[in-house]
């Protein structure tokens, strides 16, 4: 039987040591760049080759998270970044950009790339994707159960699901929230946590009381441990490199023992010792625990309402893990033979002693080293004492000789300094013959993909710049009918099936809400204005209970006389779907699908997706990436976070048990708002047929004022984004806009609260 890896975070070299020496089989670490933990104290280049040979030395594996995105100056230093660490052997990096995926894809092809957690990977589907494109590890949706889990497992890649540690209340990856509100950006690794801070839940029907809905308990599975092995995960990850060194190692510790334990005996019920439990507890756990999304879709038992701090650890057991854990090393146990014959060479013979649970070492490793000329004693000759008190000195190497002979004649010399080199030599031979398996060679950068793609780009797109409208409920759709501005029409997928989705969760077999009634709007819309085009906005979140859903959405979008021209994906799993049913209409890919540089919009143009230009980039920061042929939201209030949790599930529980007819509809009555400390209310949209919120800004973005600027750089189209807005409201916006694309040197007045965004000052 394969046996799990049990993965733990290093935030410091400290760390990395501690949770070697606590029983890691592999740890993941963060570079001086590039980690979705940029406050974290991080390793120097040098100490991260260093934790790769001391990993590969004791059987381990290291792991890099390169999981953020990167911006097209960052992402052309990446190579030489990566090289020295892929040359010491690097076991894998964590990528959330799909540019720097196909980047390292490209030229550092035997590089193992696992796709991060940050790719919100929802099902089959998404892993399918990922396989395909070359990933050989995929890091789920933490909010997925057990049985998505298995299904993903199927698809024949290697699933690594956390296990234990802190838990975001939105889909990772999906969340814009910190860098909306203060410019720090989860997706950059400086997310400032504004899911701790206390809200008030306004709206018909809630209390208004203050206080922490969306943050969540932490997560242990310890008990688990039986159920999640046997579902045939292959990685445990214990979240917390931004935690201390005794965190990792004391979780760690408590982990490997149960799960040796459950190797040990797996037909017997596992037991967790309540010290153990209670240990967990002291290491920073946020209020109470949980177990995590695996049994349970949603819930306020994982919400922590009145305490969302750390209780803060307990003095005494973090002095217990670091005199255990910390400051020391695993030592290698070797069997040494040393070899003295009069006129000779001195000769050290060296060899690993494999399947010793101290150092992991796994294979036999063997060295030979000749020292000096072995002389005829003239008045003191050698003793063989001496030799083993010279050779049992290994000191701060990893090695310790657990078996020693001395094979040496009667009356021979060697100075003690000639023995001393030998250990020093042979010790350092058996050390690169332990790391050259893993060494690579690497091979010079490729081109950066900008003039050629810009001209196939500029090729591509031919036409006029476009206005789309965006829509998600029928009184929007009806404002916008009539309005003869607009060349795109986006309609949101609840609009168009209804209760579809929820219906399929319920077991029901037929799909009542097929959007039937709308369809004379849609196609009075089309015919209005030449060339119009009519697209489909598929949902945040497809996950496993969907499937009946994507049947209903089959029968509409392949039908032979569809209206639609073509799909708005914002999900791996859409894509897949897509790609497997063999659509051949445009896919357009939403924001969320990440276009930082311009690696990744070659990408995204080589499978077919029409990408749009991300959120959280300046202006600066998108004429560097160039966004020609990419289309540019101008307007709409930005959806900071997507979540399976439920504000309303927390607040007053699901009225609609997850299958009423009103599901995916908006709710009787509006829908309800965080309200934060300084007043702002953030809008709560609850997407009940799919089983997700959708929380957005308390303002929507606008770039009224920039359209010289904006249409300066060359976008396919411009989309103007439109959720909480009444018709009136949408009147009045697409007022400020009848002119940015024809004649974008005109600026109009809003008549409306709004941001600029990260138009003017980007995401740090």
């Amino acid at each position: 039987m394969k046996k799990v890896e049990l993965l733990a975070p290093a935030g410091s070299y400290e760390s990395f040591l501690g949770a070697v020496c606590a029983g890691a089989d592999a740890v993941y670490i963060g570079g001086r760049k590039y980690g979705a933990r940029a406050y974290a104290e991080n390793f120097t280049d040098e100490e991260v080759c260093l934790a790769i040979r001391y990993a590969h030395l004791y059987g381990r594996k290291l792991y890099l998270t390169v999981n953020t995105l990167l911006k097209e100056e960052e992402i052309i230093s990446l190579p030489d970044d990566i090289r020295p660490f892929y040359e010491e052997g690097l076991d894998g990096v964590i990528v959330q950009d799909m540019g720097v995926f196909s980047l390292l894809r490209e030229i550092f092809p035997d590089l193992p790339l696992h796709a991060s957690t940050q790719m919100t990977v929802t099902g089959a589907g998404g892993a399918r994707f990922l396989r395909g494109q070359g990933a050989v590890r995929v890091v789920p949706a933490r909010e997925l159960s057990l049985q998505e889990i298995k299904k993903i497992k199927e698809t024949g890649i290697e699933v690594e699901a956390f296990v234990h540690g802190a838990m975001c209340y939105c889909y990772s990856g999906q969340c814009l929230f910190s860098s909306m509100l203060g410019g720090r950006s989860g997706n950059r690794g400086r997310c400032a946590q504004p899911c701790r801070l206390p809200y008030q839940v306004t709206g018909k029907g809630y209390a208004g009381k203050q206080s922490y809905p969306l943050s969540l308990k932490d997560m242990c599975t310890i008990a688990l441990l039986p159920e999640l092995i046997e579902a045939g995960i292959d990685s445990f990850k214990i979240e917390g490199r931004m935690k201390k060194p005794a965190y990792a190692a004391g979780v760690t510790a408590i982990y490997r023992k149960y799960i040796d334990q459950y190797y040990a005996a797996p037909k017997e019920r596992l037991k967790v010792r309540q010290e153990d439990m209670e240990k967990l507890r002291r290491l920073y756990i946020r209020s109470e625990i949980q177990e995590g999304y695996y049994h349970r879709h949603n819930g306020r038992e994982m919400v922590t309402p009145d305490r969302p701090g750390y209780l803060g650890p307990d003095e005494a057991c973090l002095q217990e893990i670091r005199r255990t854990y910390l400051n020391k090393m695993p030592q290698i146990p070797v069997a040494g033979e040393m070899i003295l014959k009069k006129k000779e060479p001195a000769v050290l013979l060296l060899q690993t002693i494999p399947g010793r649970e101290t150092g992991r070492v796994t294979e036999r490793h063997r060295i030979s080293r000749k020292g000096q000329t072995v002389q005829a004693a003239q008045r003191q000759p050698l003793t063989k004492e001496t030799v083993e008190k010279q050779l049992y000195r290994t000191g701060d190497t990893p090695f310790v000789f657990e078996k020693l002979t001395v094979d040496m004649e009667p009356d021979v010399f060697l100075p003690v300094k000639a023995l001393n080199d030998l250990r020093r030599e042979g010790i350092a031979k058996l050390e690169a013959a332990m790391l050259r398996p893993h060494r690579r060679e690497s091979r010079a950068n490729p081109k950066t993909p900008s003039g050629e793609m810009e001209r196939q780009t500029a090729a591509s797109v031919g036409s006029a710049p476009y206005l789309a409208l965006q829509v998600q409920r029928e009184e929007q759709l009806r404002a916008v009918s009539s309005m003869q501005e607009a060349d795109r029409l986006y309609v949101d997928s609840s609009l168009v099936l209804q209760d579809a989705a929820a219906q399929g969760r319920a077991g029901r077999g037929q799909h009542t809400g097929s959007g039937k009634a709308l369809c004379p709007m849609l196609t009075a819309w089309k015919r209005a204005k030449k060339d119009r085009k009519l697209f489909f906005v598929m949902p945040y979140i497809v996950r496993l209970r969907d499937e009946k859903y994507l049947h209903t959405l089959a029968s509409v979008l392949f039908s032979a006389d569809t209206a639609w021209d073509g799909v708005m994906t914002r999900n791996l799993e859409s894509l897949c779907w897509l790609k497997e049913k063999g659509y051949d209409r445009e896919i357009v890919g939403d924001v969320n699908l990440y276009a930082w540089n311009r690696r990744a919009r070659a990408y995204w143009r080589e499978i077919g997706v029409h990408a749009s230009v991300p959120l959280e980039c300046s202006k600066e920061d998108l004429h560097k990436m160039g966004i020609r042929g990419m289309e540019m939201v101008v307007y709409g209030r930005s959806t900071l976070m997507v979540t399976a949790n439920c504000i309303r599930e927390t607040e007053t529980g699901c009225v609609q048990g997850h299958q009423g007819e009103e599901a995916g509809k908006d709710i009787p009555g509006g829908i309800p708002a965080l309200r934060d400390r300084y007043g702002a209310d953030f809008p709560v949209r609850m997407v009940c047929g799919h089983c997700y919120n959708e929380i957005y800004n308390s303002v929507p973005l606008s770039l009224h004022e920039y359209g010289k600027s904006v249409m300066g750089e060359g976008p396919s189209g411009v989309r103007l984004v439109f959720t909480t807005e009444s018709p009136a409201e949408i009147t009045a916006v697409t007022a400020c806009f009848e002119d940015f694309v024809r004649e974008p040197g005109r600026s109009r007045k809003a008549g409306f609260a709004y941001t600029r965004g990260h138009y003017k000052r980007g995401a740090q």
